[in-house]
């Protein structure tokens, strides 16, 4: 059963909930096993890290590559590995631990639940884990992170009467013989996702547990679905002038939500003809990916102890809005988004590994980055977003930004590391002569003079751009075309 556990995560890569350790060093060629004190801090670096993050599992003894090496460390030195997350961390952090045992191998397993407090290397730093990374964190982001970590105690309440048996079993099981097959559902709800509570004769499920596979969602919590309103026009319109053409709403355990949700709401994403080499094409009015993953962003990270509202979807002609309840959680700020910085942080982890794991969401921290990337590849205005109350808003325009020439002609370049500002620029020098300058760039992509400059030395390098004169400030596309 082990063997078939440590295969199982094999299989995954590294990431936002898994990580790999080795516990060799190699110089020259030559591996040796590394000091215990070197491979305990590794160890609680990256412990600490998911710990104020996520969670999520580390595995020591295997190699970046994913070939097992295991941990050649005994006696005392395998007990220091052991006792580092309490000896090294402040405050000290008790993840399970399992030794495994590979034919003559023996290999170390932890599992780290995200964590209520910010741990810190004794002396040291502190650590979050965003997608395959586990970064210090900034000295002004830890009070953040702190005060965010304050709010997020609602996913873990016992609800009072709530037992095993209010789950949907059949759910349960299906996810985890998808994730863990031959497994124990169980202890995989216990130990792994920790949505169990498995002190009493009948094991008692948190509000995590209860939203995600509940028999009757509804009955925990009042407004834990989706809401879809398709509207005639590009405004609400109240009373009299009442403009609502469709409404459904969606109520399923979360695990089904988004597929139930999903599959209904794109057959109200209208098909547009256009003319795309030399042939008519028929092309959704909102790239697939953008609405869908505002729409998945809207279920994992809302605020689900705002119990009166529901995620709500709203449909006009020239726009689509994704309503959630809850204000982006400190240290993610508005700013940050619309920068498209990579930045994580979970209001509701246990409910985010779940859905991560099922493949909803990737690489933490890049979903919006990703939308904005989408709409530019559409040709469309970036996404809007929005806090108002206590809703925070995605909304994706679908008028272009480019009309089809332009877009037909930018195609060109889609495979020649690109980035969205260059992208605006090629656009812009298309209707002026297919010239620019270094001031019309720093203008058009709101860059300073030394960003404008490597921006523009990049498509020199590849071959995008040339300058019109030796040493000028002015420069010509290169076409392919």
């Amino acid at each position: 059963m082990q063997a078939d556990e440590i295969g199982l995560l094999l299989k995954q890569e590294r990431g936002q909930f898994l990580e790999f350790i080795s516990a060799f060093e190699y110089r020259r060629s030559t591996g040796q096993k590394k000091r215990e004190e070197e491979l305990a801090r590794e160890l609680v670096r990256v412990l600490s890290g998911m710990a104020n993050a996520d969670g999520g599992t580390v595995l020591v003894g295997v190699e970046p590559d994913k070939s097992v090496t295991g941990v050649p460390h005994s006696g005392d030195e395998l007990q220091t590995l052991l006792q580092a997350p309490q000896n090294l961390l402040r405050p000290q952090l008790s993840p399970a631990c399992e030794k495994i045992h590979l034919g003559n191998l023996q290999l170390l397993k932890f599992e780290v639940a995200s964590s209520m407090e910010i741990h810190r290397i004794a002396g040291g730093r502190s650590y979050y884990r965003v997608a395959a990374e586990t970064p210090a964190l900034p000295a002004e982001q830890i009070h953040s992170l702190k005060e965010a970590k304050r709010n997020v105690f609602y996913e873990r309440q016992q609800t009072l009467n709530a037992t095993w048996y209010d789950l949907d079993l059949d759910l349960v099981t299906q996810f985890v013989n998808k994730l863990h097959p031959g497994q124990d559902p169980q202890q995989v709800l216990n130990q792994t996702y920790h949505l169990l509570d498995n002190s009493r004769a009948i094991p008692c499920p948190n509000m995590a547990a209860l939203l995600l596979f509940a028999k009757d969602p509804s009955r925990w919590h009042p407004r834990a679905g989706i809401d879809f309103v398709k509207y005639d026009g590009n405004e609400r319109q109240h009373g009299a002038s009442l403009n609502v053409i469709k409404r459904m709403r969606f109520e399923a355990p979360l695990v089904r939500l988004i597929d139930e949700a999903v599959g209904r709401i794109k057959e109200q994403i209208r098909e547009r003809t256009i003319l795309h080499d030399l042939f008519f094409r028929e092309r959704l009015e909102y790239p697939t990916f953008a609405w869908q993953e505002a729409l998945v962003n809207a279920v994992a990270h809302r605020d689900y102890s705002l119990a009166g509202a529901p995620v709500e979807v709203w449909m006009f002609d020239d726009h689509i809005s994704v309503r959630s309840p809850g204000l982006p959680p400190p240290p993610v700020t508005l700013e940050q988004l619309r920068l498209q910085r990579s930045i994580h942080f979970s209001r509701n982890p246990l409910i985010v590994r779940v859905l991560a794991d099922l493949g909803f969401l990737r690489e933490m921290g890049e979903g919006v980055p990703r939308i904005y990337q989408e709409m530019e590849t559409y040709g469309l205005h970036p996404p809007e977003l929005s806090a108002e109350g206590f809703v925070f808003t995605v909304t994706l325009r679908n008028a272009p930004v480019y009309d089809e020439a332009t877009l037909l002609w930018l195609n060109q370049f889609a495979n020649r590391q690109v980035n969205m500002r260059q992208r605006r620029l090629l656009a812009y020098a298309y209707c002026h002569g297919k010239t620019f300058s270094t001031t019309e760039y720093e203008r058009i992509a709101e860059v300073d003079r030394d960003t404008a400059y490597r921006d523009i030395r990049l498509m020199m390098k590849n071959g995008i751009v040339a300058p019109l004169k030796p040493k000028s400030r002015s420069y010509r596309i290169v076409e392919k075309l």
